[in-house]
């Protein structure tokens, strides 16, 4: 999977899903930047750890909810590197509780950081994609896009809103020479599922067909071959990550 020389940008890409993204990526022959909101620490180690193994990363502060942000992030990656082939929209939060109980605010959180931020660095990236005729987004969606999980509406809909989103963007942009696809995770072991995967893994597993829950690194290969040369007829695509959980059956 072809990603030499490509200049990358990937939201949320200090630790989890988005930090195997990183790595693959880098690995692969990228120069990637990748956005982090507070955990400096985690951000200037991966970036540490990477330059010294002779890769080309760089590590920018954003809140990626925030349009200006997004638009000082991708300015500096295309000051630096002069150009943007490929722009991975990895942010997300959770705040799960059931509609009634739960606050506007906990809502809005959910679909800034989720969906307006796709929206923001997307809208921010095309330009730069446009000029050299080239660019690969993935856009990171989630099972829980067509399951109904007892609260998580706004992450439902968050989920959905990206999905539909990136068809509506993959249409307008493709003559471009633009693919948008996304990656839709299943079970997945990060911090952010702990929680959940504590509580209930065995049910979780038995209900998955391959019985295991993912890694970090399932993700980050299905997001390197849609960022390479040979995805280059596919584009306004869901790639389920999930180990057949969305296939149904009897288990």
């Amino acid at each position: 999977m072809n990603v030499s020389d490509r200049v990358a940008l990937v939201t949320g890409g200090s630790r989890g899903i988005g930090k195997a993204i990183v790595v693959a990526l880098a690995n692969a022959g990228a120069k990637v930047a990748f956005v982090y909101q507070s955990n400096k620490e985690a951000a200037d180690k991966l970036a540490a750890e990477l330059t010294a193994a002779g890769k080309t990363v760089i590590a920018i502060q954003a809140d990626v909810s925030k349009k200006a942000d997004a638009d000082a992030a991708i300015e500096q990656v295309v000051a630096k590197w002069e150009r943007l082939d490929i722009l991975v929209n990895n942010a997300g939060i959770i705040r799960d509780k059931l509609v009634l109980a739960m606050a506007a605010e906990e809502w809005q959180q959910v679909i800034d950081t989720n969906l307006t931020s796709v929206f923001n660095f997307c809208q921010s990236a095309i330009r730069p994609m446009m000029t050299n005729r080239f660019g690969r987004i993935i856009n990171m969606s989630s099972v829980a896009s067509d399951f109904s999980n007892p609260g998580q509406a706004n992450y439902a809909a968050s989920k959905a809103g990206i999905e539909g989103f990136s068809r509506c963007l993959a249409t307008e942009y493709a003559k471009r020479g633009i693919t948008v696809n996304c990656v839709a995770p299943g079970f997945i072991e990060t911090d952010m599922t702990i929680a959940v995967v504590n509580a209930a893994g065995d049910k979780i597993k038995s209900s998955i067909p391959v019985k295991r829950l993912g890694k970090p690194e399932d993700i980050s290969n299905a997001v390197l071959f849609l960022a390479s040369e040979e995805s280059s007829y596919i584009t306004g695509q869901v790639l389920k990550v999930d180990g057949g959980l969305t296939l149904g059956g009897m288990g």
